[in-house]
């Protein structure tokens, strides 16, 4: 095989994993930017989270390792295009030069095993992020009730029963303590809650086992809520507390779920 199959290959194998993400991936494009015009092997972008994100990727199927004129060059291509983020893919690695080039930079220097797994991560941390807005909310909705209310209406135990039918605290309990797992890529993670109404497996060995408990329970968790509310508004017991948690302030749930998570890690 020429070294020019190598490459071509190399570049395919590279926008195949960026598609595999969801991403829009094109390789061998001409990217105009403010000064000038660019050739870039791998031009990615896509629209994650409302926001449009563009990165641009060189496939080094090089025996020589890239040097630091080589990531500075990439650095001034990545600030002409606007691009979010640079990467350089080597394999046969990089010159000390070519570290220092990009440290502190959004220009990251790679072999294709770490793009793979680092490029992962960042989608799997910007998902973790929306799981959490999610629980603020369904926290700040399960707290606006009075606990004879939840209590009343199913979405808590009573003091004196201990059938551990469902109770919201200890549901948001268990996904924040599963959600500071996953973002430290703590794996195989318990998602036991003891509640006899807990959707899906009672363990997760991967972020989509994972997201797929999530999903199920907090998705379970909204239902109750919206037939409770609506069984409260037709009794005339809707009065819900409308204070909402402030931006970095800690919830009950979150504080327990630090401690239930540091404790498990101390073992």
């Amino acid at each position: 095989m020429s070294k020019d199959s190598d490459w071509y290959i190399f570049q395919e194998d590279i926008k195949d994993h960026f598609d595999s993400l969801g991403a829009d991936a094109e390789t061998n494009v001409r990217v105009q930017g403010v000064r000038t015009c660019h050739d870039v092997d791998v031009f990615v972008k896509t629209k994650f989270l409302g926001e449009n994100i563009t990165w641009i990727v060189e496939a080094k199927h090089w025996k020589s390792k890239v040097t630091k004129a080589q990531v500075l060059a990439l650095r001034s291509i990545v600030e002409d295009i606007g691009a979010d983020r640079g990467f350089i893919i080597s394999i046969a690695g990089f010159q000390s030069g070519a570290f220092e080039a990009a440290e502190s930079t959004n220009v990251k220097l790679k072999t294709f095993d770490e793009l793979k797994s680092d490029t992962k991560g960042i989608i799997e941390a910007e998902i973790l992020k929306t799981y959490y807005k999610r629980l603020v909310l369904l926290e700040d909705r399960y707290w606006s009730h009075s606990k004879r209310v939840r209590i009343e209406y199913g979405l808590r135990h009573d003091v004196i029963d201990y059938s551990m039918q469902f109770t919201g605290q200890q549901l948001l309990t268990t996904a924040r303590t599963a959600i500071m797992a996953a973002e430290e890529r703590n794996y195989p993670i318990d998602l036991e809650s003891f509640l006899k109404e807990q959707q899906g497996e009672k363990i997760a060995h991967n972020f989509q086992q994972l997201s797929m408990w999530l999903n199920l329970n907090l998705n379970h968790f909204e239902e109750k809520l919206l037939n409770a509310e609506w069984e409260m508004y037709k009794n005339g017991d809707y009065s819900p507390d409308t204070s909402r948690t402030r931006d970095n302030e800690t919830t009950t749930t979150e504080m327990m779920a630090k401690a239930i998570y540091n404790a498990g890690k101390d073992r």
